[in-house]
């Protein structure tokens, strides 16, 4: 534990159990000031547990600032969020409650977290899933986002859900050869896919979900938006199912 880590939770133990003015070290003689510090040192040594009780409480008090900035952050952006117009929709679309997915096909724990939300959609029929394009681990993953961005506007929603869970499961290079082979597999009109890549259309979606990510705080994938919460990074499957039937009882 660093220094400054330690003095924040002794500060913060004291502050929880003693006036304003007891922490006034200023207000000390330098006696007081020798004084006081060998006594907070003689309990810490008798009871180092009160450190560790210290920070937790900090962590905690943290974390539930956390939680309601990203309450607020939800709400103040739900339309953006959840009906922006062009990401795809998947699951059942009149769903009851709404999965949010902001993802990276370079992302190992996105790969990972692929196959438990696929879990939670076949076992729950009544979920909508929303996936956000967040390309943000480098060209590999712009140049996948690009492309199957532009089949879903060439092919449509199904030929999109078919190159996404692909490369989900894809664990090589990601060249435009190999998209356009994966491509081909679902006989999809690969050329002109191809031809839309850059469109300003394709730039503007990935943009967009940039501009939204940066004004949700988020910088890391995979991230998800449940109801009115934001979930950073992975969760196994029964968390995630924890919290849907949690957001339902509202």
């Amino acid at each position: 534990m660093t220094n400054k880590k330690t003095l924040t939770a002794l500060l913060t133990a004291f502050a929880l159990s003693s006036p304003a003015a007891a922490l006034d070290l200023n207000a000390m003689s330098d006696e007081e000031r020798a004084l006081f510090g060998a006594e907070v040192r003689s309990f810490l040594m008798e009871n180092p547990q009160v450190i560790m009780e210290a920070v937790q409480a900090l962590e905690d008090r943290q974390a539930d600032a956390q939680a309601q900035a990203d309450f607020e952050l939800v709400s103040d952006n739900k339309e953006a969020i959840f009906d922006d117009g062009f990401s795809f929709v998947g699951g059942n679309p009149d769903g009851d409650i709404t999965i949010v997915e902001f993802m990276d096909y370079r992302c190992g724990y996105c790969k990972r977290a692929f196959g438990e939300v696929e879990k939670l959609l076949e076992s729950d029929g009544n979920i909508r899933f929303i996936v956000k394009e967040f390309p943000i681990l480098g060209e590999q993953s712009v140049l996948a986002s690009r492309f199957v961005i532009a089949a879903k506007q060439v092919e449509g929603m199904q030929a999109y859900k078919s190159l996404h869970d692909a490369l989900m499961s894809y664990n090589g290079d990601i060249t435009l050869a190999a998209l356009r082979r994966l491509s081909s597999t679902f006989e999809l009109d690969t050329d002109a896919i191809e031809a839309r890549m850059n469109d300003d259309t394709v730039t503007q979606e990935i943009s967009q979900t940039r501009a939204l990510a940066q004004q949700l705080r988020i910088t890391g994938t995979p991230t998800f938006v449940v109801h009115d919460e934001m979930l950073r990074g992975y969760l196994p499957y029964d968390q995630m199912r924890a919290i849907l039937e949690e957001k339902r009882d509202l």
